[in-house]
């Protein structure tokens, strides 16, 4: 019998809620609710996302006793692993796939929505449906490894962490979903709203349009967008704003007629926004260029 995203998605909260356990009963501890949100608390505010990382990993040891999560090198790659401190317990694949993918979206969202991985590795043999692991797990993926674990280029340690607690609760909203549905490309929304933005240009579509042509209704959309940190507006504004300084900086097209490229009503609504943007107005910001 074949289900919904949105119904399995249900299922999996009713569970959650049932049995006070984020893990559904698959550790000898059960995984209180909020834990997911405590391990994220507690590194939102830790600067990058190497101290991020170690952050939920102590924390996720703090509130279990069967698997840890330990940041691990090779190479040019950083990851976490996955370490059963009783190997002889039998934790079915279901408790390795789940634990990555939740570990690899909590720290995807601390980079700024995106983390892209390089590798899946998982310490058991393949099962009779890894076929359709690359939707969940959409990179390279090794079987019968020493332990799971999810591999990513390193320089991603260095990613700066600077989410709210308003951008938490938005994500928390949203992190089931998020964690069991596969994203589209797996790419973070607000890449996908700059990318519309950026192809329409110089239309600027609004918010309702943007969302129409994503495929999701405009409180959908506001809603992953604040789950990554951001908003429609200052996506747009962002755009607006980088383009402008190139144009200033390479052209000399009048402050008008660059206002209605920018999708402004007036050569003074411009104006005043850039000089919001910058600190300087457009005309002595292009004398000073």
């Amino acid at each position: 019998m074949r289900v919904t995203s949105d119904q399995y998605v249900a299922l999996f909260r009713l569970l959650m809620d049932r049995l006070d356990d984020e893990c559904l009963g698959f550790l000898a501890r059960p995984l209180k609710r909020g834990s997911l949100a405590l391990m994220t608390r507690s590194a939102i505010s830790a600067g990058t996302l190497d101290r991020a990382l170690h952050r939920v990993a102590h924390t996720f040891r703090l509130l279990q006793d069967d698997v840890l999560l330990e940041p691990v090198r090779e190479g040019a790659l950083a990851g976490v692993a996955l370490h059963f401190t009783h190997p002889a317990a039998a934790y079915p694949p279901f408790t390795h796939e789940l634990l990555l993918r939740v570990f690899w979206r909590v720290l995807a969202w601390l980079a700024g929505g995106r983390l892209p991985a390089a590798r899946f590795d998982f310490a058991f043999a393949s099962p009779p449906y890894a076929g359709l692991y690359s939707k969940v797990f959409p990179a390279p993926m090794r079987f019968e490894c020493g332990r799971s674990a999810l591999w990513f280029d390193a320089a991603w340690l260095q990613a700066p962490v600077r989410r709210s607690e308003a951008a938490l609760r938005a994500f928390l909203a949203e992190a089931h979903s998020q964690v069991i549905v596969p994203r589209r490309g797996d790419e973070a929304v607000s890449d996908r709203v700059r990318d519309h933005l950026q192809s329409a240009k110089p239309a600027w579509p609004d918010l309702a349009a943007t969302a129409t042509a994503l495929h999701m209704s405009t409180s959908t959309l506001q809603r992953r967008l604040a789950s990554e940190g951001c908003s429609f507006q200052s996506l747009k504004d962002e755009l607006r704003r980088d383009s402008a300084i190139v144009r200033l900086n390479t052209s000399t097209v009048p402050l008008a007629a660059l206002a209605f490229e920018l999708g402004f009503a007036d050569s003074a609504a411009f104006q005043r926004a850039f000089k919001g943007w910058t600190g300087s107005a457009p005309g002595a910001y292009r004398r000073g260029s």
